[in-house]
């Protein structure tokens, strides 16, 4: 019995704009069977995400174009459909029923009008011809299913009145709601906490026994496909370069933008002096086409390896200097205001007496989860938030106490990087005004020519062509935005950084580059940072000291390293066991699990 349940043979997806044609997928062919999960794999620009549209005929058009290929479908009766030369109304039948997608976004996939309940149960009254009480009743069972706590209210409750986390679970029992034969997973988790992440994860997966069901699950963390995929297809600008099976893969990797990939995620185990990138294993020739630098990874990273008197050398060096930055009991809670008169009913204890110091040359990494507190200590310090208690000295002053004047000389010193930096940016303004704006603000230079010229030298310092600076924020990648945001905190002078999230949402690759530009500007500039982030791998490598939060109050805090090799709490050890680290141990027991030897 054929077990195949899609094919792509040779698909071509072209965007034609402006007079030049991008063929964002072009001519791929893989397949998917029962059972099975596979993982694509690529940067940004890849094509990965273009392919599951095409699959789903979601491809907007105009500009989008499917000019070739075919995605053959196998229906449970043996038959064999085309899904590109169905009409649309004959295609509105296999969406949702035999082919599901969860999307990247759950807050603009789901709409913001109507109740979580009734966007599950309207798919189900269109798919299944089910009565409203019927698929209600199957729509709290759902909900129950994908473990969403107090399935009842949350049948009641909009889009943004839930987590992240609960949003994406809503998606997913809207997909599984007609129990289709195949799920597109288009970077569900990619915002998600690591402990998120592992339950949904967790949940696909037993979702998938249950129904025999084929997984196309689409990324750029190579760690959460090492422990879920059977096999991989890796991406580069529209084309597979490499396919395998998940040990394959990782194992033996063929191509040098494969190899890439694996090598630039921050390693958990031991400490890089800088992370090795894409660019380190291959080059683009004057042709266009690859060429491979044929270096071997193990080779490579070897020689990156900080080792552990190093590291204790220079701490030591480190802290026994004065702290430039001391919290002390710090507190900040947010008014709960219920009633027409909007009374204070409670109050929410973002941060919850809260005490450390940074040293200046130090990262202190801060991690936890979403809705810890981390990014709320960011906001306050810089006053952006005002504490409700506690006291926070910077060079002996109290930022609490700061007066205009004084505040603006302090914010002057003391930058942050928010986590989105297209929200950051201003839409109508030039990346080179946006950068210069602050500059004036504080009278830096004499002349807004020296000024052009600075931010010309911060965009070639942040690896950005100087030419950009007419550009406007749209024009610019998730990465390069990001290099935007930082290049405007580096044009004042700043003594100290605080990066909240900043490279939460990039590729592996280009978070990578930004880490090591941070870590360059830092040397370079005497910078302090204070890093933000809840994926506790990217911490570790960045910081000096971790402090880990959970509801507001510090759970422990100490050397990044030791934190990790010894964790005291038992949130701590949750947090580091859920991470997807990619380990061939862990790939082995996943493929051991589904019958599959591997030597």
């Amino acid at each position: 019995m054929n077990k195949t349940l899609l094919e792509f043979k040779n698909l071509v997806t072209e965007f034609h704009t402006e007079g030049t044609t991008v063929k964002a997928v072009n001519d791929i062919s893989f397949s998917l069977n029962k059972g099975e999960t596979v993982g694509i794999v690529g940067e940004s620009g890849s094509g990965k995400s273009v392919t599951s549209l095409s699959a789903m005929r979601l491809i907007p058009s105009p500009p989008g174009i499917i000019s070739g290929g075919e995605i053959i479908f196998h229906k449970t009766n043996g038959e064999k459909v085309d899904l590109l030369q169905v009409s649309e109304e004959e295609m509105r039948s296999y969406r949702g029923n035999d082919i599901a997608m969860i999307f990247q976004e759950p807050m603009t996939s789901l709409n913001p009008v109507f109740t979580c309940g009734d966007q599950v149960l309207e798919a189900i009254m269109l798919h299944q011809k089910l009565n409203a009480h019927e698929a209600k009743s199957l729509t709290i069972e759902l909900f129950k299913k994908v473990q969403l706590p107090d399935p009842e209210r949350i049948f009641s409750t909009y889009p943004h009145q839930i987590s992240g986390g609960q949003k994406q679970r809503v998606m997913i029992a809207m997909a599984m709601s007609c129990e289709p034969s195949v799920l597109i997973a288009d970077e569900p988790t990619t915002a998600l906490d690591v402990t998120v992440q592992k339950t949904i994860l967790l949940l696909m997966q037993e979702l998938q026994r249950e129904q025999d069901m084929g997984i196309l699950f689409i990324t750029h963390d190579l760690g959460v496909i090492a422990e879920l995929a059977d096999k991989v297809v890796v991406m580069y600008k529209g084309k597979i370069v490499e396919q395998g099976n998940v040990w394959e893969i990782f194992t033996n990797p063929q191509h040098p933008y494969t190899k890439g990939l694996l090598a630039c995620r921050p390693p958990l185990e031991k400490r890089y002096s800088f992370l090795p990138t894409v660019s380190d294993f291959m080059k683009i020739g004057p042709d266009g086409n690859i060429v491979d630098n044929n270096i071997n990874v193990e080779d490579f990273t070897k020689n990156l390896v900080v080792s552990e008197t190093e590291r204790k050398e220079k701490q030591k060096i480190l802290f026994s200097k004065n702290p430039v930055l001391k919290l002390k009991n710090l507190k900040t809670y947010f008014p709960i205001r219920n009633g027409f008169f909007g009374g204070v009913s409670n109050y929410v204890k973002a941060v919850n007496n809260v005490t450390f110091d940074v040293y200046p040359g130090e990262t202190l990494g801060l991690v936890g989860e979403s809705g810890c507190g981390k990014t709320t200590i960011g906001r306050t310090i810089l006053r952006l938030e005002e504490p409700t208690e506690g006291s926070m000295l910077y060079n002996g002053q109290d930022i609490a106490q700061m007066n205009t004047d004084e505040l603006r000389s302090f914010r002057k010193e003391v930058q942050i990087i928010f986590q989105d930096p297209y929200s950051s940016l201003n839409p109508r303004m030039t990346i080179g005004n946006a950068i210069m704006e602050p500059m004036q603000v504080h009278s830096i230079l004499g002349s807004d020519e020296e000024r052009k010229e600075r931010v010309k030298d911060l965009l070639k310092k942040v690896s950005l062509d100087p030419a950009h600076f007419y550009r406007y924020p749209h024009e610019f990648s998730g990465g390069q935005r990001q290099r935007i945001g930082i290049a405007r905190a580096l044009a004042v002078n700043p003594k100290f950084i605080i990066c909240d999230e900043s490279v939460s949402a990039l590729d592996v690759s280009v978070q990578a580059q930004v880490l090591n530009l941070l870590n360059d500007l830092k040397d370079e500039f005497g910078l302090t940072y204070i890093f933000i982030s809840h994926d506790l791998s990217v911490v570790k490598y960045m910081s000096d000291r971790m402090v880990v939060m959970q509801e507001g109050i510090v759970e422990e805090m100490g050397d990044a390293d030791q934190i990790y090799s010894s964790p005291k709490t038992d949130y701590t050890k949750r947090l580091i066991d859920a991470i997807p680290e990619g380990k061939l141990e862990d790939i082995k027991a996943h493929l051991e699990k589904k019958g599959v030897t591997v030597s």
